[in-house]
């Protein structure tokens, strides 16, 4: 089978690279990013799905700048919501399928108990409806897909909360971390585990949510990646705050823990605990900088 992969220098697109090989050796695919493929223009995608004769297509290219987005609505639509529209309707056009990556943003946050994919939407930010409008352009134009909802996505690659704890851990001997926002973190690794495993059985159509086990705050996560870096509370104290204390121009979910039920069920996928993958990226890392 083709497998066309958008979005493949990013940090989900960059781990589908080096577990595809792995995963699925029996398949071909084909790497793009903006220099290889316009996701806004049809006719390069037709092109390029009719030359490489691509039967499916796993989109990872999205506008992920959930801050930014509020004062560029009109370039975050156009990647979150046209571009994937486009890519849906040329796999449509040559009866193939596809997966859309999406997010928690999809949802307010006002629950208190795991979300499942048939819960109502109510995306409070600029990112979460440019996503859920990116969900449904997908269903309607390309028949045989499915969308996969993630959260707190991190990896060995590119800018991410991880990082950036990493590097404020030994730059500050204090750090405030909100700890009343809910949800849990995604190691990139895993999550393209998951969409390989959906490509290659076969897309079932509809919506899966698929995150690392487990449940957490931002102030959690910190400590933990704090623990396994070795970063002591002497050299960096970790301090709760609340989400009012650290005012962003977009709006977060307060609680976005998504159930994964469907996709356990549905794919046969064994999901690691957050902690214990967390645990092989740190090492990762840290091992990058020896």
């Amino acid at each position: 089978m083709n497998i066309l992969i958008t979005g493949c220098l990013g940090q989900l697109g960059n781990e589908l690279r080096l577990r595809a090989d792995i995963d699925a050796p029996e398949h071909n695919f084909i790497y793009t990013d903006k220099d290889e493929l316009d996701i806004c223009d049809p006719d390069a995608i037709r092109k390029m799905v009719e030359e490489e004769e691509v039967e499916m297509l796993i989109n990872c290219a999205a506008f992920t700048a959930v801050d930014k987005a509020e004062s560029e609505p009109d370039f975050c639509d156009l990647l979150n919501h046209k571009a994937p529209r486009f890519l849906a309707e040329a796999m449509a056009e040559v009866g193939g399928s596809m997966i859309q990556v999406s997010t928690d943003y999809v949802f307010d946050g006002t629950g208190c108990t795991p979300y499942r994919e048939d819960a109502p939407c109510n995306p409070t930010s600029v990112y979460g409806r440019t996503k859920l409008l990116g969900e449904e352009a997908v269903r309607e134009a390309c028949p045989q897909s499915a969308v996969v909802r993630t959260a707190w996505l991190y990896s060995r690659f590119g800018g991410n909360f991880v990082k950036t704890m990493l590097r404020l851990g030994r730059e500050r001997s204090e750090l405030g971390v909100v700890a009343d926002q809910i949800g849990t973190p995604t190691n990139a690794r895993d999550l393209a585990g998951a969409l390989l495993t959906i490509a290659t059985k076969g897309v079932k159509p509809g919506i899966y949510h698929y995150t690392n086990e487990g449940v957490c705050s931002w102030y959690d996560f910190t400590c933990e990646i704090h623990r396994l870096a070795g970063i002591t509370p002497e050299q960096c104290r970790v301090r709760p705050i609340h989400t009012e204390d650290y005012p962003t121009p977009a709006a977060r979910p307060h609680y976005s823990v998504l159930d994964k039920s469907k996709i356990k069920a549905t794919y046969g996928i064994d999901i690691p605990w957050w902690p214990e993958t967390l645990k092989d990226c740190v090492k990762d890392l840290l091992a990058k900088e020896a």
